[in-house]
């Protein structure tokens, strides 16, 4: 299990992760969210321990991983930003990683170059920047690493290879208890994927909690009625057009049904929220939402 503790991090005083705390269970996929400077990638670069905390802690099995090497072997990154200098080839760069990580699969990578597809001796700088990832891909698979670290992963990937690869790791959180935190702006592949999430804003962390616990606690409801709505019912957002009423409501289906009854609705339809919608509304309550623009 990947855990932090009350981890802080400041850059020229200005706190880029403030009191953040989060726990990524073995074996799951971890979704981690936030808007353009909440600051998950320097959690990130905190987890692999790049960055060296202010204060608070980073574990891996109750080990800390700053400065550990053991810790840091069990561990694979792949960054959004892709970079490779010199003329290393895939080739010299597996020998690399299989002096670096001792879970290196040698059979594995060989098998997986079909997949893949790339020139193997060809410098990898010399790669488009989709055929860079696949190359990134390709290396951190084959180390077999405890817990994969993902910023942005499917960047610059066509669609055929972008579920190629997410195949791969999603079988190995199934065959072998993988850890994966991925890191995305694209809410709708992480909900395909994840087990958990957490929302960070602000370098806090928002809320943690397990995607189906996350999405049973909002849920949309188009209403029509014609008494008031309830004082019990907690409305995040509401719009109208015509007679029919948009509600984003706090509470499960089964709590908000009964409460809605109440107004003696001509329609009432209850729906559950996508991430991306449950992102969008519960930063809306720190200030963080989509804001009408007069043109």
């Amino acid at each position: 299990m990947l855990e932090v503790k009350h981890l802080t991090k400041t850059f020229g005083g200005v706190p880029a992760l403030d009191d953040l705390s989060l726990t990524v269970p073995r074996g799951g996929v971890y979704g981690l969210v936030g808007p353009n400077g909440a600051g998950k990638s320097t959690l990130i670069r905190c987890l692999m321990g790049i960055y060296r905390p202010d204060s608070g802690e980073i574990t891996l099995d109750e080990q800390p991983v700053y400065e550990h090497t053991a810790q840091k072997q069990q561990m694979v990154y792949i960054p959004d930003e892709i970079f490779f200098e010199g003329s290393d080839s895939i080739r010299d760069l597996k020998q690399l990683y299989a002096g670096t990580y001792p879970t290196f699969d040698q059979a594995r990578f060989e098998r997986l170059a079909d997949c893949f597809g790339l020139n193997q001796r060809q410098p990898v700088r010399r790669f488009s920047k989709g055929m860079q990832k696949q190359a990134a891909f390709w290396l951190a698979i084959s180390c077999r690493p405890q817990v994969l670290i993902l910023d942005e992963p499917v960047d610059g990937l066509d669609p055929v290879m972008r579920r190629q690869i997410m195949g791969l790791i999603l079988e190995d959180v199934a065959e072998h208890g993988t850890t994966v935190l991925v890191s995305s702006h694209n809410l709708r592949e992480l909900e395909d994927i994840c087990d958990h999430v957490g929302i960070m804003h602000g370098g806090k962390m928002l809320l943690e909690r397990s995607l189906s616990a996350l999405q049973d606690n909002m849920v949309k409801v188009q209403l029509v009625t014609e008494l008031p709505l309830p004082e019990e019912l907690e409305v995040v957002h509401q719009s109208t057009v015509g007679r029919v009423q948009t509600l984003i409501v706090r509470g499960s289906a089964d709590t908000v049904q009964p409460l809605l009854a109440q107004c003696h609705p001509l329609l009432c339809d209850i729906l559950p929220l996508s991430l991306e919608e449950v992102f969008i509304y519960e930063l809306g309550g720190v200030d963080y939402e989509v804001k009408d623009i007069l043109l």
